[in-house]
């Protein structure tokens, strides 16, 4: 039996299925030429079955596969810091011992992350982004690896915004197997599951998860019923409450890679590219069989009076009327196999203008400068830097605040100080391609010292600038950890030892000096009243 809320769930799942039908196609036919593994939205596929028969032409997979890994790389490359956590306000600046604190912290987080399945995971998630627009990962608790992530296919997600343009509601509609709903819910299954699991356990059900923003809960309780997220597990077919619980933080991440303004899915290079990808296989088909052609040409035969259709295929026999040339001969069909091959690669470079494969890849040359590299990253920068926008703010921003809420609950950091209790937290990101979004700043702080240099023999121009916050922010920029910097105590205590030392140095040499002329001047002392005697004497004869 139906309770209210399943009946209320299932006709907003009528509604977001309905507004999701109009993209289905579309995923399909992308599907089928770039994510061919993945091209069951609206096609039923049976596990294990080829899905290549419409590709003639890897390169399109190749430039989804450049673009995903390029992402990979440069967005959360688990060999180098993505991230790091600061407080708000840049009020702790200037505090060794918050610096300190957040490090451990981003340690502990790292840590969870490398432990967890979150590489191989992100890694289908940027693949689902380049081809469908929109992909999503669920964040969950685990207790053996602290961290769980899924990302899930395009085909079970429906989606919905709220006032701000934030994805919030989600419904999942995926399969499961008699038995393992039975685990997974345990004696809250429904009969009919019961039923099946009696029968045929391995037989599929299908499951409807509904998470949503609760209207009113109390925020005081820590219990199920008051979280912020509401999470409801159904079975689809009967309707029947499986699950009733919640979440503290939105568990998924729905990352979208390019969105107009009135759509709720998103629009990816796939899409772009779809048109020269389906004429490139088109193409590729048409110069394969010209070649074919040219290789096993179709033959003329002396036919003794019979007529049939021309045969124009690879190794195809025609015959013609006896009595003119009375021999075997290949029939010209007049192929061009170059001009194939010619408009196949104006339509390669086409796709790849389309996944940025040109910029992402080295090209072949001479070694490049520093500046060069320097320079090829900033062109990155400029090509990605919209989309590197939307990815922090619906990717990067929402999976570190939910695995920091997991770990923090979890008691895995160590306690923070006293004057740190309360305050907010923010994630700054140091991937390679944030980085070489601070090259320029990091330029124009060089360019400026060296400015200061050649005016500092003509004015003490460096009197302007605060060295101490100078080398700060530069060990910020370029990413130097703090746990290689000394204190601002540790500094204080060094440059006073230091003025105690040139003090004493100072004394030591004042002392030297002293003793020198000290002994220079008694053998004068010594021999003056003989001189003065002797100046006498010459005085008495005189």
């Amino acid at each position: 039996m139906q309770t209210d809320l399943a009946k209320q769930l299932l006709k907003r799942f009528d509604r977001l299925k309905s507004n999701r039908q109009n993209w289905e196609s579309h995923w399909q036919e992308v599907a089928d030429y770039m994510q061919p593994r993945k091209a069951d939205v609206t096609k039923t596929r049976s596990k294990g079955d080829k899905r290549t028969e419409l590709i003639f032409d890897s390169s399109p997979l190749q430039a989804v596969e450049l673009l995903a890994s390029s992402l990979h790389g440069m967005l959360t490359n688990p060999s180098t810091t993505w991230f790091s956590l600061r407080f708000k306000g840049g009020e702790f600046e200037d505090n060794d011992e918050a610096k300190a604190w957040l490090e451990d912290a981003t340690e502990v987080m790292y840590t969870a992350f490398n432990k967890s399945n979150f590489q191989q995971e992100i890694f289908e998630l940027y693949h689902d982004l380049i081809t469908f627009g929109t992909a999503a990962m669920f964040i969950e608790d685990d207790e053996e690896d602290t961290l769980k992530f899924s990302t899930r296919h395009i085909n079970e997600m429906y989606i919905s915004e709220n006032d701000k343009g934030r994805i919030d509601t989600i419904f999942r509609k995926f399969r499961l197997t008699a038995r393992a709903a039975i685990q997974k819910f345990g004696a809250n299954v429904s009969d009919n599951i019961v039923t099946v699991n009696r029968k045929d356990p391995y037989e599929e059900i299908e499951i409807l998860h509904a998470i949503y923003p609760r209207s009113d809960f109390n925020p005081k309780k820590q219990d199920k019923a008051n979280m912020p997220f509401e999470s409801v597990y159904l079975e689809a077919g009967t309707g029947d409450e499986l699950s009733v619980s919640g979440f503290k933080e939105f568990p998924f991440v729905v990352p979208r890679y390019l969105k107009a303004s009135h759509e709720i899915y998103g629009r990816s290079p796939a899409m772009t590219a779809l048109p020269d990808v389906k004429m490139l296989n088109e193409m590729s088909k048409t110069t394969i069989k010209s070649a074919q052609k040219q290789v096993d040409p179709p033959l003329l035969v002396p036919d003794d009076g019979f007529i049939l259709p021309v045969r124009t295929v690879p190794g195809g026999l025609n015959f013609y009327r006896a009595g003119t040339r009375d021999r075997i001969e290949t029939l010209n069909i007049g192929a061009n196999t170059p001009l194939g091959l010619n408009m196949e690669e104006q339509r390669r470079n086409s796709i790849r203008n389309a996944f940025y494969v040109n910029q992402l890849m080295m090209q072949n040359g001479p070694q490049m400068t520093a500046t060069e590299v320097i320079q090829r990253n900033e062109e990155k920068m400029r090509l990605l830097g919209p989309v590197l926008g939307r990815l922090q703010s619906e990717l990067l921003k929402p999976l570190i605040d939910r695995a920091f809420a997991i770990i923090l609950r979890k008691n895995m950091f160590r306690p923070a100080p006293e004057e740190l209790s309360g305050q907010d937290i923010e994630i700054e990101y140091v991937s390679p391609l944030a980085k070489a979004q601070k090259s320029n700043e990091l330029q124009s702080i060089m360019r400026g010292i060296e400015i200061l240099g050649s005016l500092a023999n003509v004015a003490p121009v460096f009197d302007h600038v605060n060295m101490d916050k100078l080398v700060k922010h530069l060990m910020d920029v370029v990413g130097v950890p703090q746990k290689v910097l000394k204190s601002a105590s540790e500094v204080q205590a060094t440059r006073e030892e230091k003025q105690q030392q040139e003090q004493e140095a100072q004394q030591m040499a004042q002392m030297q000096q002293v003793a020198q002329a000290g002994g220079q001047i008694a053998p004068l002392a010594k021999a003056l009243p003989e001189e003065a005697q002797a100046l006498a004497n010459a005085e008495v004869e005189e």
